[in-house]
């Protein structure tokens, strides 16, 4: 159990959490509509599985580029305004205006010209989203030094965040609901506008209200003009190299990527499990029950994990906080053998207090512990802070994990023997399918518990370094 007080020196204020709360919603809010709504350009826009697949895929090799960019970028912005906030707002805007022309297709042009139209709007999408979060997610890093409310502030942004994972999964049953709109490509389009507009709403309150250092106190920053283009590639290659050198930070990578990436290959197994295995294919019978999973999952996040990961990171330390609550979502995973059952439909909400500490604890604690990470680097290497990179490098390996997920994912489905084409699948399959299921995620999180068992960074050593830092350049 840690032994210092737990003193808040630099707390912050509930203004400027709610309003960073409010664009992690937004961050939630546009992949997860994103990926619902992607499932209707095959049901409404008629676009070929295969194609579809590439317009999934193509673009997220293009947003792993930007990303780094993006937070050299704002890591190295000089204006009145700070080095992230600018780019915030106009982000927001842009986020919102370019996701509602990404789904302003008609279902009556051709695949090929729907297909291109998609492609490069995507990629106009993710160029304003990366302007977006890129530099909120450094923003965060420094919107306190204090160790333990760093922990708190990404508490209180993810319980805000998981807002939007309660209200994706009904945005399944609102697109095909005949009474609300004539056609499925309609409850696209329109729904779309709602979502976007949501989107600007939120995303412009962090760019308003929060305050990261004070900019006059950042130095060493590389000038960014297009004549010296060349000259700020070096230094984003530099800097890259710089942070993947940092041994605490290449760790929360690895975790991540074994945790995330174990829970998003099986993402959509429980719907096939709740469909095939407790309702014996009949999509009728199972109506909302897979919306219903992932709703109280969201609920459980916010308001019954969090709290409780935040409340362990205080007392034991962010370490021992990720090892206990990735050991629950082992417990619950195991659950889900006795929670998926064709008798009793109730119990598939049994495992989920316990899974959700999966993800409910890693992003809560790995963002901040990515925060003492950032204090690492600037005693080893001095300004300009790089906060943005940091940041960008964490969420490349989140995305690249959600694309390998995304491969494998069908990868394993094909081995289990599932029949996409069948109404029913057979016992051998979906006994294999439960397994994957149960086994995935819990050898991937156990892994994670490993790489993070030897972590380094822990609040004595982050107390220490904070001190280092303020005698050195004083407060920021």
């Amino acid at each position: 159990m840690s032994a210092h007080k737990k003193v808040v020196k630099d707390k912050v204020p509930l203004l400027q959490k709610a309003s960073f709360g409010a664009g992690h919603l937004v961050l939630n809010l546009l992949p997860g509509a994103l990926g619902v709504f992607m499932f209707f350009l095959l049901t409404a826009f008629g676009m070929n599985p295969f194609l579809a697949g590439l317009l999934g895929g193509l673009p997220r090799i293009f947003d792993a580029l930007t990303d780094p960019i993006m937070g050299f970028i704002s890591d190295n912005t000089k204006s009145r305004w700070g080095r992230r906030r600018p780019y915030i707002f106009i982000g927001a805007i842009l986020s919102g205006i370019f996701f509602i022309l990404l789904w302003q297709m008609d279902e009556t042009n051709t695949q090929t010209y729907n297909f291109w139209y998609f492609l490069i709007m995507s990629m106009v999408f993710l160029v304003g989203n990366t302007m977006f979060a890129t530099p909120l997610i450094g923003l965060g890093y420094e919107m306190t030094t204090d160790y333990n409310e760093r922990t708190h502030l990404m508490a209180f942004s993810q319980t805000v965040g998981q807002i939007a994972w309660m209200i994706v999964p009904w945005f399944w049953v609102l697109i095909a609901d005949p009474d609300l709109f004539a056609d499925q490509a309609t409850g696209v389009r329109q729904l779309s506008v709602i979502v976007g507009g949501i989107c600007i709403a939120l995303g412009l309150l962090p760019a308003i209200f929060c305050k990261g250092f004070d900019d006059a106190k950042m130095e060493n920053r590389k000038e960014i003009t297009f004549k010296k283009s060349l000259e700020n590639l070096k230094e984003l290659f530099h800097g890259i190299a710089v942070v993947s050198k940092n041994k605490p930070f290449m760790k929360l990578c690895a975790a991540t990527f074994l945790v995330f990436n174990g829970f998003q290959l099986v993402a959509s197994f429980s719907y096939f499990i709740i469909v095939f295995y407790m309702f014996n294919g009949d999509y009728g019978a199972a109506g909302n029950w897979p919306a219903w999973f992932s709703t109280i999952t969201a609920v459980a996040t916010a308001f019954l994990v969090i709290p409780i990961v935040s409340w362990l990171s205080d007392t034991f330390g962010k370490r021992k906080a990720f090892i206990i609550s990735t050991a629950l979502s082992i417990v619950g995973y195991i659950l889900k053998w006795w929670g998926f059952s064709p008798e009793n439909p109730w119990l598939i909400f049994m495992p989920i207090p316990f899974m959700a500490f999966g993800l409910g604890g890693l992003f809560t604690l790995m963002m901040s512990m990515t925060a003492d990470v950032c204090d690492l680097d600037e005693l080893r290497n001095g300004m300009p802070r790089k906060e943005g990179t940091f940041g960008a490098i964490y969420w490349w390996m989140v995305k690249l994990g959600q694309a390998i997920a995304l491969v494998l994912g069908g990868l394993v489905l094909e081995l289990v023997g599932f029949d996409q084409n069948a109404t029913t699948q057979t016992v051998e399959t979906l006994t294999n399918l439960r397994l994957a299921d149960i086994v995935i995620p819990a050898v991937t999180a156990g892994l994670a518990i490993w790489v993070m068992y030897s972590y380094s960074l822990t609040e004595d050593r982050a107390k220490e370094i904070q001190q280092e830092l303020v005698d050195r350049r004083g407060e920021l």
